[in-house]
């Protein structure tokens, strides 16, 4: 019995309805009927009662069908376990990510790569830190990494942009723009930009902490802190303002800072990065499964819609 031959008899058998049976498998109903037929002769008895209104397995295709689906379970799952090893999907795969709003989307593009390739290993989440953000994926302890966007690193390559959010302004409860609906990049100027210290790439700096505003007013940078919580410590005691996407208004809510919408700065935009050098099956897997995740109707409902 040839592999289409049993994966028609095993189809029919579950659908119990030719057109459908050849929907499914992509091929002619008259093939799932010839095919039948020659299963028929060669074991000589029938294996389908056929009417009118209803297909129904006889006695002799119901044994049949006990005895080889268990078989054909077996040789598909060897397949599709070879096939993942030869792709490098069986291995854990590690994906880091740097905000709140990234690791839910990485969460659900987990998921959605489990379900789409379940014979492929666990995904690892690991947090990376903002102020060295690849230098775990330089060293190989990450696979993957979602973060800001750009990134413009020789060794580095990105997939498509995955969240794209509003930029705001995080001020102190105290401060003058805390009682104004927005602010633009000009009000820059008017306080010290506070940031993270680090390595952190210099076009980021450039991109969230300009020199200069639009309007040619210079923008003094103030203190650096190590972490995130330190940063909005420093903001909420008014030692200064600092720019951020606006989603971690949700993360990081304090009751002594306010989150002040921009009106003319572009969104902060987030993707997957990896190593160009080890761009494997299993990169390539999960980044089609974040693209699919967030296609749905901008992406899951509270982590990355609103942004989009």
């Amino acid at each position: 019995m040839e592999r289409r031959d049993l994966e028609i008899f095993l189809t029919l058998a579950d659908e119990l309805h030719f057109g459908r049976t050849a929907e499914r498998l992509h091929v002619s109903q008259a093939r799932v009927s010839q095919t039948v037929k020659q299963l028929e002769r060669r074991i000589g008895a029938s294996l389908f009662e056929r009417t009118s209104r209803r297909v129904e397995l006889t006695p002799i295709g119901q044994r049949l069908l006990d005895d080889v689906r268990p078989g054909y379970q077996l040789i598909k799952d060897g397949v599709a376990r070879a096939v993942a090893a030869g792709r490098g999907l069986t291995e854990p795969l590690r994906v880091g990510f740097t905000s709140p709003l990234s690791g839910e989307l990485v969460l659900f593009a987990a998921s959605a790569y489990r379900a789409n390739h379940p014979e492929a290993g666990d995904v690892v989440l690991h947090e990376a830190p903002l102020s060295d953000p690849f230098r775990l994926l330089r060293e190989g302890e990450l696979d993957l990494l979602l973060a800001q966007f750009p990134v413009v690193e020789p060794d580095l390559s990105t997939g498509p942009v995955l969240i794209s959010d509003r930029r705001v302004l995080i001020v102190s409860t105290r401060h003058p723009f805390a009682r104004r609906p927005s602010v633009s990049l000009d009000d820059l100027a008017r306080d010290k930009v506070l940031g993270l210290s680090g390595p952190v790439p210099d076009y980021w700096l450039d991109a969230l902490l300009p020199r200069t505003t639009p309007g040619g007013l210079p923008v003094v940078r103030g203190e650096e802190a190590a972490t995130r919580q330190e940063l909005l410590a420093l903001v909420g005691a008014g030692r200064g303002v600092h720019p951020a996407a606006a989603h971690e208004a949700r993360y990081y809510a304090r009751p002594n800072i306010v989150y002040v919408p921009f009106t003319d700065a572009p969104p902060l935009e987030y993707g997957l990065v990896w190593r160009t050098a080890v761009e494997t099956g299993r990169v390539r897997a999960f980044t089609d499964a974040a693209v699919a995740v967030v296609g749905k109707q901008g992406g899951p409902a509270g982590v990355c819609g609103e942004c989009r």
